[in-house]
């Protein structure tokens, strides 16, 4: 009974020994690689932004009012925490970080927007989307997703050059023939993938005209 005993202890240091030097190695590789992993991350925004707003010269994060606060003539400023957010159909969608698009002499070009789409296929699908002050959408650059290979994935090649250089206030996706100019063909075989990116990018349009431009007229 003693060596029992005795035997349980030292497998129990024993185990207590590993689980600690695994923590402290786990510490230590987190410590070396969070930095090289934070500026990767950086630099991607950056190159993202640059894809979807190519002629600004600097982009600044966007102060975003709360809810209740007016916004020019009186209006109040309407969040994605609201009802109306939901009542669009966009509660599968998340606006994050958005920034301003600025020219070299500090002007307001438009805005980027980070969007996170949370009905793909295989989970999230975040983006960042450009917009000019007159509403009129640059272009779509991914950051992440995880879509089914040879169908969904191909939102790279399919979905993204639709986006580019439209004026719409939302868009709708058709089965091939795409004629109107706010309308996209969808991937075949992912309607799901399909939808998810163009709920994201009606959300951000959304965003953009509800808070961003405090529900004022553009593109006149």
């Amino acid at each position: 009974m003693n060596n029992d005993i005795k035997n349980m202890v030292r497998d129990a240091c024993i185990l207590f020994a590993i689980t600690l030097i695994a923590g402290l190695v786990l510490g230590v590789v987190y410590q070396v690689t969070k930095d090289p992993i934070a500026a990767q991350q950086e630099k991607a925004k950056q190159e993202a932004c640059m894809e979807v707003f190519a002629d600004a010269a600097s982009f600044e994060p966007v102060a975003v009012p709360e809810a209740g606060e007016e916004a020019a003539g009186g209006q109040e400023y309407n969040t994605p925490l609201d009802a109306s957010w939901e009542e669009q159909g966009f509660a599968g969608v998340d606006i994050g970080e958005t920034l301003t698009a600025l020219d070299a002499g500090g002007n307001i070009l438009g805005y980027v927007l980070t969007v996170v789409a949370h009905e793909g296929y295989g989970g999230d699908i975040e983006f960042m989307m450009g917009i000019r002050d007159d509403g009129t959408l640059n272009g779509i650059s991914l950051l992440s997703i995880s879509e089914t290979a040879g169908l969904g994935m191909r939102a790279e090649e399919v979905l993204k050059p639709q986006f580019a250089g439209k004026q719409a206030e939302s868009f709708s996706y058709v089965k091939g023939n795409a004629a109107a100019e706010d309308q996209i063909d969808a991937i075949s075989g992912a309607t799901i993938t399909t939808r998810a990116v163009t709920d994201g990018v009606n959300a951000g349009l959304y965003y953009f005209r509800t808070i961003l431009k405090g529900g004022e007229g553009y593109g006149e």
